[in-house]
């Protein structure tokens, strides 16, 4: 159950992490690389780009959860309390139903590419690896949406200040 939580709170935060520090090594290993020994990496830019895609999509489910996602609320603010809140539950539904419109088309994407067995020019992974960063950063995207409406259903009751 500790380790459930513990995941719950921080998965994305250590993804996001690890992808983040193994970027920063990658591209400090190519600078001295090019630098120092007058010879670069070819593999270097392209597991970066890669890891920036999945720190991309992984982001967006952090936002999620902390529920720092660009939204416009000129109009919310001009709302009761009451009915705020029922934007925001109407917000996150459409949301929802954008991420999973998201990994149906990202779903097909990625098995179009794996059927045509497409690989990476410079390391040689299968891309079906790169391009299933979008359905599984919008599965974790469902996963906190699900999250934050949860919490907004709950609090609907509480009293508003």
């Amino acid at each position: 159950m500790k380790l459930l939580h513990f995941l719950d709170e921080n998965f994305e935060r250590i993804f996001l992490t690890i992808l983040l520090a193994a970027m920063s090594v990658v591209i400090g290993v190519q600078v001295f690389m090019r630098y120092i020994f007058r010879a670069s990496l070819s593999w270097s830019e392209e597991l970066t780009r890669y890891c920036f895609v999945w720190m991309c999509y992984i982001g967006i489910s952090y936002g999620v959860k902390m529920q720092r996602h660009i939204k416009v609320d000129a109009v919310a603010l001009l709302l009761p309390k009451k009915a705020q809140k029922y934007l925001g539950i109407l917000a996150n539904l459409i949301f929802l139903v954008f991420a999973v419109m998201m990994i149906q088309e990202s779903w097909g994407v990625r098995e179009m590419i794996a059927e045509l067995g497409q690989e990476s020019p410079a390391i040689g992974i299968p891309m079906q690896y790169v391009y299933t960063a979008v359905p599984f950063g919008f599965c974790l995207v469902i996963f906190r949406i699900c999250q934050n409406l949860v919490l907004q259903i709950r609090n609907l009751s509480a009293k508003t200040a």
